[in-house]
């Protein structure tokens, strides 16, 4: 069991944390029930006066999932996150996004490692949600974008947003039937004994929030498919690719660690090594079909420099 593991269950088994210590007291969430413009519903929905739900849009006080807004006429969805802050959002610089593609329905992004897909209750303004947001809306501030699903903040590479409801709640509803692959590369600790194969398991959260692989019997365990090829190895690492056909939380950092394989900088599910400060975990390729137009889209990126490195250096 690694180090963090025993010290976050020691620290949690004192007892849950007060709300006010586990989030900022300068912010207030709602998370939106209907489709309304946002002042209406400010003044509707949350009873705000009029002249206070303005005030609060004009002194940028109001963000949707951490990205501020100040039209009135914006338009909020079920299931937005609407931020209320007591301090002004500052406006942030433009960041050069990495933008793998984009068209009238989504765009993709190749995240870099150590950056949150959204935000958390610890994190609200550098998210890549909020950068895309950023980008979308300086080319009009009615643009917005939703989210479609997340990869682990530690984790780099593809990650799309939809750019309209319908294409949301489309890629929401039917994501396994219109995403078609799914692959990462990985570079794991040791020598695999069998270099191809399939895993099927059963995954499990703890009251710690962390995966575990349960029992096939237990009706709550979500059932769990990864296959994986290696296509590298040297003395010490092995390079996989990987190809998950369910998408459950960690399922590769669980799956590989349960063949006593761990993910290098893994200190979450293992301890093996870190030799390059990060998780080496990159989702590399994203097909999948617009339900809308039937476009299909094949999104890649390359493999980053230094897990290539890694299997050179030893």
């Amino acid at each position: 069991m690694n180090k963090n593991y025993k010290e976050n269950l020691k620290s949690r088994n004192n007892g849950k944390r007060p709300e006010k210590e586990r989030r900022r007291l300068d912010i207030k969430e709602i998370k939106v029930r209907r489709e309304a413009e946002l002042l209406t519903y400010l003044i509707e929905d949350l009873q705000f006066s009029r002249n206070n739900a303005k005030n609060l849009l004009a002194h940028r006080l109001i963000s949707i999932d951490g990205a501020p807004v100040t039209q009135f006429n914006f338009v909020v969805y079920p299931g937005d996150t609407l931020i209320i802050s007591k301090n002004p959002i500052k406006k942030k610089a433009i960041e050069k996004l990495p933008i793998i593609f984009e068209d009238e329905d989504i765009i993709a992004i190749n995240k870099p490692f150590g950056l949150l897909s959204v935000a958390s209750d610890k994190e609200k303004a550098i998210t890549a949600y909020r950068q895309v947001m950023d980008y979308v809306q300086a080319k009009d501030r009615h643009n917005r974008i939703f989210v479609v699903h997340r990869i682990d903040k530690e984790t780099s590479g593809i990650l799309i947003f939809a750019k309209n409801e319908r294409i949301k709640d489309a890629l929401q509803d039917k994501r396994n039937e219109l995403v078609k692959k799914r692959g990462y590369f990985a570079v794991c600790e040791g020598k695999f004994e069998k270099k191809e194969d399939t895993i099927t398991n059963y995954l499990k959260m703890n009251s710690l929030n962390l995966m575990y692989i349960g029992s096939p019997k237990d009706k709550t365990a979500q059932k769990c498919i990864t296959k994986y090829k290696v296509i590298k190895e040297n003395e010490k690492y092995s390079l996989v690719d990987v190809n998950i056909m369910t998408g459950r939380k960690n399922q590769i950092r669980v799956t590989l660690g349960s063949l006593g394989h761990f993910v290098l900088g893994d200190d979450k599910y293992g301890e093996p090594e870190n030799p390059i400060n990060r998780l080496c975990l990159h989702a590399y390729e994203l097909d999948l079909i617009n339900p809308l137009t039937n476009k299909e889209y094949k999104l890649k990126t390359k493999i980053p420099l230094e897990f290539e490195k890694l299997l050179k250096n030893n």
